[in-house]
This record gives C-alpha cells, structure tokens and sequence, in this order.
C-alpha cells in the first residue's frame, strides 16, 4: 500500500504529550482512529494546536517502523545510518548489515522506513503549516503563535528532504546546475482527496529545485521562529528557533559548495551577527554531551528523548552504541595521523572499562581490550540523550571549510582551532599554525579530517562522503573500504600509522548503484511516474 494513503483527513497528536499515536491504515475516512482525532478539531482550540505541533515533533523523533517506533528519521537513526553508511564506523554484530555492507534493496527494512518515516514527517510538518494558519484565520491562536509553529514545520520540512536527498539522490555536483533527479519535494498536506492524489502520483523533483526550496523553506522559518531566549529549559534546543534553522542553512549551502554563503550563515554568531553571544563552545569536548545533551552552550538543535519515550532498546543511541556495544569507532579513523594520541577525546584520561564508565569519558574500551566504543551518549538504561541535529562545533567546521576553500588560510585555521584546541593535552605546543600548512589546500585537508574526529558517532560521516564526491582536492570516489562485520581485533588500534588493511568490504566506485538506496517498493508499486524514476540498478 503506497504510505501517503496512511494519512488521508487524519491529524497525529500525542494522546498524552508522551506518547506516540499511530493512525489506522483503514480507507473509512468518516471515523477516526483510537487516540487520534480529525484534522479540523485539531486546530479547533489552542491546546489541540499544541498537541498537533508535538505530533509532529513525535514523527521526527519516533517514526513508525510498523508500529515499533525506532527513531526515523531524528530521533536515532538518521546518526545510526549516517555512521554505518560510512567507514569510520565497525558493525559488530547483524543489527546495520545491510545498511553497513551496502546490501539494501527495494525492500530493506532500513532504508524502506527511513524513506516512509520521512515522508510522515512532511506530512505533518504539511498539516501544521495549513491547520495553523486556520486556527489564526478563526481566532483560536495569535498570528505570531501561528507563525511561530509554521515556522517549525517549515525547518522540518527542509530537513526532511534534505535527509531524503543525501541517501536516496545523487549529490549536488553531478551534473552542471543539478539539474538530476532529486525527490519529491512535498508541499500539500495529504488531507483532502484531491492532494492525496496529487500526492500520490507526484515524481521526483530535481536537485536544484529541492534545494531551493529548502532554502526558502529555511529562510522563511528563520523570519518566523523565535530566537533561542523566546524558549526556555530544554525547549532551547529541542524546539526550533532561529539559530538552528540558520545553522542548517551553513549545512545546506556547503552540500552545494556556496562557500560564501556558508560563511554568511556562520557569522550570524560571531562578534556583530544577528545571534552573537547566544551560542558558544563547551571548554571541554565532553560539554556538549553533558546533560544528556540538554541545555549545552555548544547544543542549537537536538531531537528529545525521555525514559518514557524513546526509540526503545532497538533504536536508542546509548542502547545500540554503548549498553550493548553493536557499534565500535573504526580503526580507519582512530588512527587517523590528525587524531593526536593525547586528544581529549581519546586519551585514557577519559577511557575507562565498561562498566565503570565515567561520566565524562567520551570513549570507553570493551573489558580489557582495546576495542573503542563512544561514550557520547550516557543513559544505558532510560535511552534519554537527546538526538543532536546540529552544534556549534559544526558552525564552525563550516565555516573553516568555507574560508580554506577560498585561500583565506588565517579564517580558516582560526575556526579549526577554535573546536581543536579544545580537545589537545597541550594547546601551547599542539595548535595549528599558518607555518603547519604548506597552502589552503592542505589546511582543508586538516579541516576534513577534524570533521571525522569530532562528529564520529554522530551520523555525519556520510553526509560527507555524499558530497565529497566532486571535491577538487579531496575526492571521495563513491563508498570507501571498510572493516568486516564483525569485532575488530585490539591490535587493529595500534597507533602510529594509518589503518591500511584488511579491509572485508571492498570500496564502491561512485559509479556503483549501491552509492544510493533504492526508491522503496511500496512506493514505487503504487506510483507509476517514481517506478520510471527508480534509481539505476534496483
């Protein structure tokens, strides 16, 4: 059955601010599902309107996995497949095999939910922007109040696609004014028979047009949502305000190698941006993480998980990563030349053994081996770390990218170190200096492989691979060589040199069908235009 006929005139909200609910797949559209309620009572009064809002953020976070509500696409596993899409993880055991050794196909699991999971979420970000409007058209909210949700739903929106773009569309760069084939950009709401079919018969949009209007999507929610000190407590950083939506914008603008507008977006917090003073990093690398991730100086935007909702023991970052240890750091980038022995972020001043994990460790080894594992996410047992969408430290990397990228070194060391500095034994004798590169190019170099140091086990990785694809001086042809699937020996972490084999799972030349997911059969089967729009080789 084609997922857009899940949602017919049905509004999702929480039947309690923590509890998920999910609609019937029935086609009788006149009676509602238990707990959940028609789309125009939804708007019909201010808390309802709430409620709707926070459906939507449940989509984000909890996704429906055939009812086992996994984390799609934010609430864990977009890191989850973002990392094991890459090479600077080790899939220990069965749990991301397809999604690990490339083997996905029109019915993976994975790869089937994160697309349907993704579109439910458009869906309601699509319902919130049309119901809120409403109720401040009939006297229910303040236009501001209406606003100020549209223009959450509008960042999710964005995000949302720009999520679908990077697993299931080629990069920005393959082809001259990325005029391939993107997604479907979707902007109606699947509440009345006419957009349901509409829906249901749309193609894919190309790049270039999902791009732009992510951007306006993007631009608009800036102008709308309120500025971080208009939230307060966790609503901080797990509800949209103005500085995550500009600091996707940094995200966005370096998939399509707008350089300068990159740097437009990061100095919106520096000294004389709009958001000055408002974010600023953690002294140590661990600070971010702090608090489960809540409530950080360092923290723009995060998904919010909480002990009586969560992605559960399958899904949770801190179940899959660390409590029971299905994921590892891969030697290829724990030995990375970079990646100084004495780095706060590795250094036995802050390893432990399982088990006795200290708070502020950011790594921990497997009994007495050597065997890393990330510490970033701390709650084993309620799964309550929140799911970081973006920090600052990724500003800033950014914006370093950006400046290497135009030959202005002295900017762009100045941001490398300002997130480096922070994680060396000795900052005095370790910083980087303009006399530690030979020109930009090598600067940027430093800049990529600081990306992988610091995001490692945040589900970046592949981001970057995707569109590092057309970089001119550090290209990445397709997947790279990865370790087996299975524990890695301690031996495979001995530093000194680089990571150079074995390697159990050979690289995937761009070229390969396999760089992309397949468009999902259930989709694909029930829509004639995105059939004869599949990706090459599925």
């Amino acid at each position: 059955m084609n997922y857009i006929k899940q949602f017919r005139k049905l509004v999702l909200v929480p039947a309690v601010l923590v509890a998920m609910v999910i609609s019937s797949c029935s086609d009788i559209i006149e009676t509602s599902p238990y707990s959940s309620i028609d789309e125009n009572a939804a708007f019909s009064t201010a808390s309802l309107c709430e409620l709707s809002v926070n459906g939507m953020y449940q989509a984000a976070q909890r996704g429906d996995y055939g009812g086992a509500g996994r984390g799609y696409p934010f609430g864990a596993a977009f890191i989850e497949q973002g990392d094991n899409r890459g090479e600077d993880v080790v899939n220990i055991y069965a749990f991301y095999q397809y999604t690990y050794e490339g083997t996905y196909s029109t019915g993976t699991a994975n790869n089937v939910w994160h697309w349907s999971d993704t579109y439910r979420l458009i869906n309601r970000a699509n319902i919130v922007l049309e119901g809120a409007q409403r109720a401040a058209d009939n006297g229910v909210l303040t236009q501001a109040k209406a606003d100020e949700y549209k223009g959450e739903a509008l960042a999710f929106r964005a995000l949302a696609h720009h999520e679908l773009l990077i697993h299931f569309a080629r990069p920005y760069k393959d082809t001259p004014g990325a005029t391939h084939m993107g997604v479907p950009y979707r902007k109606l709401p699947n509440n009345t028979p006419a957009n349901i079919e509409e829906n249901a018969a749309q193609g894919r949009h190309t790049v270039a047009e999902c791009y732009q209007w992510i951007l306006e999507d993007l631009d608009e929610a800036e102008s709308l949502l309120p500025a971080k000190a208009g939230r307060s407590g966790k609503q901080t950083v797990t509800r949209w305000t103005k500085q995550a939506a500009a600091a996707v914008k940094s995200r966005i603008y370096l998939h399509m190698y707008d350089w300068a507008n990159v740097i437009v977006e990061a100095n919106k917090f520096k000294t004389g941006g709009v958001y000055a003073g408002t974010v600023s990093l953690t002294t140590t690398p661990n600070g971010s993480f702090a608090a489960l991730g809540y409530n950080t100086s360092e923290n723009i935007f995060s998904i919010e998980n909480s002990a009586t909702n969560n992605p559960t023991v399958n899904g949770a970052l801190a179940s899959q990563y660390k409590r029971r240890q299905l994921v590892c750091v891969s030697p290829i980038v724990w030995r990375l030349g970079t990646w100084l022995p004495d780095d706060l972020r590795r250094t036995s001043a802050v390893m432990t053994a399982a088990g006795t994990v200290d708070a502020n460790a950011m790594v921990f080894t497997l009994g007495t081996g050597s065997v890393p594992f990330t510490n970033k996410y701390k709650d084993e047992v309620g799964y309550s770390d929140g799911a970081p969408i973006i920090r600052y430290a990724e500003v800033l990397l950014n914006a370093a990218e950006a400046y290497a990228r135009q030959n202005n070194v002295t900017d762009g060391l100045a941001n490398l170190n300002l997130v480096r500095d922070r994680a060396l034994a000795n900052p005095a004798t370790q910083s980087y200096t303009a006399a530690s590169f030979a020109d930009n190019v090598a600067l940027l170099g430093a800049i990529l492989d600081e990306r992988r140091i610091e995001f490692v086990m945040e589900g970046r990785r592949w981001s970057d691979i995707h569109r590092l694809q057309f970089c001119p001086h550090f290209p990445i042809n397709g997947i790279p060589a990865k370790l087996s699937n299975a524990m890695p020996a301690n031996a495979d972490f001995t530093l000194g040199t680089p990571y150079a084999g074995p390697f159990g799972i050979t690289a995937k030349p761009y070229s390969d069908s396999r760089f992309l997911w397949p468009l999902p059969a259930i989709e694909t089967n029930a829509n004639p235009v995105l059939a004869a729009q599949q990706n090459p080789g599925y």
